[in-house]
């Protein structure tokens, strides 16, 4: 199981270890190769806050861009921590390894989910991934934003039971 950037790690893994994986549950999934576009808003205002340091001002953008539904404390309090967490990782974190382009390789069942409130970049993202991999099921979260986790636990504990032995 991955969200939003894990999904890519996770493919990752189905692609490099496929008897490690059973079942492939991906929301509102990216990949690192996907063609992103870079004349998207989100893009520019992410690269001048990150080389600014403003890590108020990337909460800010992250609320407004990821929890489209609601940005209330719990979504305040994913966004601050996913941002802390991009700063304290600095180096440490490694490229997945590229999968765009391999993701019909994927044997594992697949399902994913993904909230009609997406930010449109990474909605088109995930479903192209989804129209990838063979016989992948897309689950859509009506009122969910890119916070599945946060909007939608109960729909992601029936996937995880019905994905998982």
């Amino acid at each position: 199981m991955g969200h939003s950037g894990g999904g890519g790690t996770a493919i990752g893994l189905a692609l490099t270890s496929p008897p490690k994986v059973s079942a492939l549950i991906l929301l509102a999934p990216g990949v690192q190769d996907y063609p992103w576009s870079q004349d998207d808003p989100y893009v520019a205002e992410f690269g001048k806050l990150a080389a600014a340091d403003d890590r108020a001002g990337l909460a800010a953008l992250g609320l407004g861009t990821w929890a489209a539904a609601d940005t209330g404390p719990d979504a305040q309090a994913q966004i601050t921590g996913a941002v802390a967490a991009m700063f304290q990782l600095g180096g440490f974190e490694q490229p997945d390894p590229p999968a765009y382009d391999r993701l019909h390789e994927i044997t594992a069942p697949a399902v994913v989910a993904l909230g009609d409130l997406e930010y449109p970049m990474v909605a088109r993202c995930a479903n192209s991934i989804a129209d990838r991999i063979p016989g992948c099921r897309l689950v859509p979260v009506p009122g969910a934003d890119h916070m599945l986790p946060l909007r939608a636990p109960d729909l992601i504990a029936d996937l995880i039971r019905e994905y998982t032995p």
